[in-house]
């Protein structure tokens, strides 16, 4: 067996989740606590990806009123003017804004999605057994996972505005229902990506024979 084709599971190790040291379980049916750091060890999140696919479907179906809904919503002189994700960003495009509009684009739409089809490919790779590029796999989990933050931007710009822009009666600004969708989107992600098992990348078909057997 070549050092490539070694993995932690064959070697009978069990990885610490917390500060990632490799240490032998205490036994078949309790792996026992980490020497280092004192967290209960575990070969696999049980049920890991059944969650993930439920918080990733979730989170799906919540990103289309949170792109269709309005998430701010102006009021001035008796008037309304609703205001969704796109239309903030063709707003901020034409007035001149292009680098606002590109942040917010960025931020609101293209990372929230891209989180949904990446978390969507590394669970079917992580079903399917597959070993090819596990190593790439995992540094695109660990990229998912560092970056749900920065997926709030659209609702700390929205919060500031309806903080800042209160002239009632003349204009006042209040946020819309897409809010709470897309909300919803960053959470239901963010839960996604720390409910999915890494480790489970670098399992095929016998290592789960061993574990279950």
């Amino acid at each position: 067996m070549t050092g490539a084709a070694l993995t932690a599971a064959r070697a009978g190790l069990v990885s610490c989740e917390e500060c990632g040291l490799l240490s032998r379980p205490a036994s078949r049916d309790a792996a026992g606590y980490c020497p280092r750091c004192g967290v209960e060890l575990a070969s696999r999140r049980h049920g890991s990806i059944q969650r993930t696919w439920a918080f990733v479907i979730a989170a799906a179906i919540c990103f289309v009123p949170a792109n269709v809904l309005p998430v701010m919503v102006t009021n001035t002189l008796g008037s309304s003017e609703p205001d969704t994700i796109m239309g903030g960003v063709t707003y901020l495009y034409t007035s001149g804004s292009w680098p606002l509009a590109l942040i917010v684009l960025v931020a609101s739409v293209m990372i929230p999605l891209g989180k949904l089809v990446a978390l969507v490919y590394l669970l079917l790779k992580a079903q399917r057994g597959s070993a090819e590029r596990n190593r790439d796999r995992t540094r695109m989990y660990r990229v998912v996972e560092l970056i749900g933050r920065w997926s709030m931007l659209d609702v700390f710009v929205d919060t500031f505005t309806v903080a800042l822009i209160q002239l009632e009666p003349l204009m006042s600004v209040k946020p819309g229902l897409g809010v709470l969708f897309f909300m919803a989107v960053v959470v239901l992600t963010m839960l996604a990506a720390q409910s999915f098992d890494p480790r489970l990348l670098w399992d095929s078909d016998s290592d789960r024979q061993v574990q279950h057997g």
